[in-house]
């Protein structure tokens, strides 16, 4: 299949489009190189380097005779979103619109979209929550996500799209930038590698549910080759404290480090978790990697770089 990949040169879209290409399928990207590297793109994919709100996508679809869109482009970052919300809403909510306009008109009818859980989820009143748990999200970055979410099944239920959204919990894995608030695991590997001290945001009891970038990998595997439409929690259900994940990495890379606590963050959630068992039992999915696993191998990365 021809499989046009949006933010491919990122952290997460990247590893799909390795995947895809080793599953034989013809993979264009297009990025503009705002937050991805160019230098995580393989050599075999094709690529535009253009933002899609100014990107020819059309002409692109029908050159190229892309199938199947996987749209990972987004601005993730919760501090940009509360600082500019219009840059927020214009990258998440109208590129999307641009690309889902563009797959209408050339025929394009499966769509996969990389979503977040916590940030949409906001406050939650069980744990782990599930798709059908009420949402409501504390910052423009889980409203514009939300809102990007309504419109592609939108277009899925009044233009005949095949739509899939899967909702991510908290990816880490090889690749992510250590720079920012969405990257932890990054960030205290990064500093591991470095002798440096662990920053902690907070007390550091604040819970995630940490999944690895190849275990969404394979979501989107799974996903591409599928008609299932529908949204779908893509997590492991488990809580770890931020405490327990610096434990873990220090307990790993064997090394004598320091914790250095300072002010939470506004807007910060202080639990997430959520349920993927409809994607597990829609897909056959479930996690392959254990915390640790995963841990150890992104740890190894930030190291060898």
């Amino acid at each position: 299949m021809n499989v046009l990949v949006t933010g491919g040169a990122g952290f997460i879209g990247s590893h799909i489009v390795d995947a895809y290409l080793a599953k034989g399928h013809k993979v264009v990207v297009i990025d503009n190189l705002e937050t991805g590297n160019r230098g995580n793109i393989a050599a075999s994919a094709r690529f535009y380097e253009m933002d899609i709100n100014q990107a020819p996508l059309e002409k692109i679809f029908n050159d190229e005779k892309i199938e199947i869109v996987n749209h990972h482009a987004a601005q993730a970052s919760l501090p940009t979103s509360l600082e500019d919300p219009v840059f927020d809403a214009r990258v998440n909510i109208l590129a999307t619109i641009e690309l889902l306009k563009a797959c209408v008109n050339s025929g394009i009818k499966r769509f996969i979209l990389a979503s977040t859980a916590g940030a949409i989820l906001g406050k939650q009143d069980v744990y782990p929550a599930d798709e059908n748990h009420p949402i409501h999200p504390l910052s423009p970055y889980g409203i514009s996500k939300l809102c990007s979410e309504y419109y592609v099944n939108y277009y899925g239920e009044y233009f005949g799209l095949k739509p899939i959204v899967l909702r991510y919990s908290n990816v880490f894995g090889a690749r992510q930038n250590h720079l920012g608030e969405a990257g932890v695991v990054a960030s205290f590997c990064h500093r591991l590698a470095n002798n440096q001290p662990l920053i902690i945001n907070g007390d550091g009891d604040q819970t995630r549910d940490f999944i690895s970038v190849w275990d969404v990998v394979e979501a989107n595997v799974l996903a591409l080759d599928s008609h299932v439409t529908g949204t779908f929690n893509i997590g492991t259900g488990k809580e770890t404290s931020i405490n327990e994940l610096a434990e873990t990495l220090i307990k790993i890379s064997r090394q004598q480090v320091e914790l250095e606590n300072r002010p939470a963050r506004d807007s910060e959630t202080r639990r997430s978790s959520v349920d993927g068992s409809k994607f597990e039992k829609s897909f056959g999915w479930n996690p392959g990697y254990s915390f640790s696993e995963g841990l150890e191998k992104t740890l190894n990365y930030f190291k060898a770089i």
